[in-house]
């Protein structure tokens, strides 16, 4: 990538573009977005065509899934309450800790008592806990990897680091579905590679950084109106739709075939017809009419607690039968996101129903579809919780241990990787840095995470510059 890709408007003088423009609508407009939209030349190739030309040689692994449905929970959700069961032995006992954030100070801190009771589910046999009965019920999908960590201990700068793959913002590092968008390029010409549905903790969670707006994620949402401002005006029809678009293909022709030698501007117009498509495609993609009442039924739609992310799953689902290459979905965020308990654990309580049957249901429907084998589920968070509190009976934040799972795509179901400390503050068997998640993602869609760089600005960027790689154990 070079220079000139990054800060494209110095290329051509503002007058000058603006009078050979003739005062075109679309002229005017390019410039005004050219210095958002970052690197738009993979749009000039073709629509199928993958951006990341550098990142050519990354495709040479076996393709084990086609498409990511990832589920990130905002706020950090105690995995000792969730995933992770500990005895309550050190329950009510001072312990040596280390406070989070910007107070790194030793103290000692009273464990609290745990009050959820685990069972283990199916023939693998994995402890989950009672707020999530329902996705025991699919527990031999799972691969739940017990020792997760990361740097970050305060909210913000631990969704960065765990959705980029790198501590702090010196760089404009893109987020994880943007570097797949970008290896990968688009399977539908008619809808973008990376979507994200609910509302994230951080805007970085959408960005395609150096890599161009072109990679970032495109906002979804169940409803009449799946992506803001992108519906006809009322009234209009498809067939007139279509004939208005020729036509202003036509009005601009004379305008892009001077410009033909500039892909920037050949890339915006590609942008602009994709919209177009996704105008006829995207509607459709988020009608459920056709959806079977039993198919609802096993997201929860219709049920006051489950609906709203019950219809955000089915959408996922939806979109992953599309070709959608990854369908990143944000649970309760903004702010430090909802999954924050330092006052009192029973604020999990709701945040767990409103989960728990809608993600047993995406991963038995993708099943019953035959989906599954090719779509890999992966659930996670920015960090988990300590055993201890702060004179509350609430959980602080704890990066240095924590539980991700994983489903479908090529997993080994039924497993449980990793394991943290008695009291469940540190990961000590197997301990893997949130970049070996990336890896492992990577490796199921074909992508060696090591070739999963590029040069900008003289600089060799890497997605992964940490961490021991795909976790080997939990691969089917």
């Amino acid at each position: 990538m070079k220079p000139s890709d990054l800060y494209p408007c110095g290329r051509i003088q503002r007058r000058a573009f603006v009078h050979q423009a003739g005062g075109g609508f679309l002229g005017a407009a390019l410039g005004a977005i050219w210095a958002e939209t970052g690197e738009l030349a993979r749009a000039a190739a073709g629509d199928n065509a993958a951006p990341g030309n550098e990142l050519a040689g990354a495709l040479n692994l076996p393709v084990k899934a086609k498409s990511v449905i990832f589920l990130f929970m905002c706020g950090g959700v105690s995995h000792i309450d969730t995933f992770d069961p500990k005895d309550n032995k050190w329950a009510g006992k001072m312990i040596d800790v280390v406070g989070f954030g910007d107070n790194l100070a030793e103290m000692k801190r009273p464990v609290i008592y745990c009050k959820r009771k685990f069972t283990r589910y199916g023939q693998s046999g994995i402890p989950i806990s009672d707020w999530f009965p329902h996705v025991g019920g699919v527990a031999d999908e799972l691969a739940v990897v017990r020792s997760m960590w990361c740097h970050e201990s305060n909210h913000f700068p631990a969704v960065i680091e765990t959705c980029t793959g790198h501590v702090g913002r010196q760089f404009d590092h893109p987020t994880f579905g943007s570097w797949v968008t970008y290896a990968l390029g688009t399977a539908n010409k008619n809808l973008p590679a990376f979507v994200n549905i609910g509302r994230p903790s951080s805007p970085v969670q959408l960005t395609g950084g150096y890599l161009g707006a072109t990679v970032a994620a495109t906002p979804f949402q169940p409803g009449d109106t799946p992506i803001p401002n992108l519906k006809p005006p009322a009234g209009t029809s498809a067939s007139e739709r279509e004939r208005q678009m020729h036509a202003l293909d036509e009005l601009n022709r004379e305008f892009r075939e001077r410009y033909s030698i500039n892909s920037d501007i050949a890339a915006r117009a590609k942008a602009y017809e994709l919209a177009a498509r996704m105008q006829l495609a995207a509607p459709q993609v988020v009608d459920f009419s056709g959806e079977p009442k039993h198919v609802q039924d096993l997201y929860g739609i219709g049920h006051s607690e489950t609906d709203d992310f019950g219809r955000q799953l089915l959408l996922a689902r939806r979109l992953a039968e599309q070709g959608v290459r990854f369908i990143q979905i944000c649970h309760a965020g903004g702010g430090n996101g909802a999954w924050d308990a330092h006052g009192d654990m029973e604020s999990h309580a709701p945040l767990c129903r409103a989960t728990d049957k809608p993600i047993a249901g995406l991963i038995r429907d993708l099943k019953q579809r035959g989906m599954l084998d090719e779509t890999l589920v992966v659930w996670t968070s920015e960090f988990g919780r300590s055993p201890w509190s702060q004179n509350t009976t609430g959980r602080d934040h704890n990066p240095k241990g924590y539980t991700a799972w994983l489903a479908g795509g090529g997993i080994r179901g039924g497993a449980i990787h990793g394991a943290t400390d008695d009291v469940g503050f540190k990961a000590v068997e197997h301990p893997h840095y949130y970049s070996d998640l990336h890896a492992t993602i990577l490796r199921q869609l074909g992508l060696d995470y090591k070739k999963m760089e590029i040069s900008v600005i003289g600089r060799t960027m890497k997605l992964v510059e940490e961490g021991d790689g795909p976790i080997e154990t939990i691969l089917a």
